[in-house]
């Protein structure tokens, strides 16, 4: 079996080939697929089969993936452009004759309010229409996006935002990697839709006491209203668009778009989520 990854050269792909590895899928059966020629110079040398490959210009691409069976899509990080460039790699996927599609989409994509899935949404549709088999990866938030957070709780002993007591069932990207990879490597998964998150959905209440902990020093959490934070993004020097982007965002997490706790990531990878007290302990 032979398994692509569109992606491979960003943190996501990096730890979906190391966890491929681990479980014993030789270097040799994977294709690396990305832009950083430099990133997969490294790659190669670990034994990884690799393309350079831009998704704004697909032309080629299906040659590409010619003898690949199975495709890891991990979405591009370019909101607006994602849906084209997801759109190149189906198409390429289907002429190539891959027979399992995997793709990192949002948490519960289909319905939810949060207003970066629109693009995820469209793309689970087209992969759907194409035929191809597929298995969708509804990845909630990354623990790792609250690296700011920690910070500010270690310097100010303060973080403020608008999101209030919304809850967030972060998961590590070790953890979410770890899911793709046995999806990657095992059989039964096509067809199915995976809504992976954390086991435990915390507040921001919750986050300030555990980085208190962690610290060992007070830390306060203030909850703003949504014209509170977008006055203070502005005042930092952020633009109209991404004030307004930031704050709606967090209203989204406000209302709950990221606190679903199905079990789906913990029952794949056959162990917890990693806490997210465990995870400040290793940013101290």
């Amino acid at each position: 079996m032979t398994i692509a990854i569109f992606g491979a050269t960003g943190k996501l792909g990096g730890d979906v080939l190391n966890f491929l590895t681990e479980r014993g899928v030789p270097a040799r059966d994977v294709l690396a697929l990305g832009r950083n020629a430099d990133r997969l110079a490294e790659l190669e040398g670990q034994g990884f089969q690799t393309a350079q490959i831009d998704l704004d210009q697909p032309e080629g691409l299906a040659d590409t993936l010619r003898g690949v069976d199975t495709v890891l899509l991990i979405s591009t990080g370019d909101p607006g452009q994602r849906l084209p460039q997801h759109v190149n790699a189906v198409d390429a996927a289907k002429a190539a004759g891959v027979k399992h599609l995997v793709y990192t989409s949002a948490l519960e994509a289909p319905t939810t309010i949060l207003i970066i899935a629109g693009e995820h949404k469209a793309t689970e549709e087209y992969i759907t229409a194409s035929g191809i088999p597929a298995t969708f990866l509804r990845m909630g938030w990354y623990t790792e996006n609250h690296v700011q957070d920690f910070e500010a709780a270690r310097t100010r002993g303060v973080i403020a935002n608008s999101i209030g007591d919304g809850r967030i069932s972060s998961a590590t990207r070790r953890d979410l990697a770890e899911g793709a990879a046995v999806v990657l490597s095992t059989e039964g998964h096509e067809g199915k839709a995976y809504e992976l998150s954390g086991d435990v959905a915390w507040t921001y209440t919750e986050f300030a006491a555990a980085a208190a902990e962690v610290l060992g020093t007070p830390v306060r959490y203030d909850a703003l209203t949504s014209e509170q934070e977008r006055e203070q993004l502005l005042a930092a020097g952020l633009d109209e668009g991404t004030a307004g982007f930031v704050t709606l965002l967090n209203a989204n997490m406000r209302d709950g778009a990221m606190a679903a706790t199905t079990g789906d990531l913990s029952r794949l990878i056959g162990h917890p989520t990693e806490p997210l007290a465990t995870t400040l302990t290793t940013w101290r």
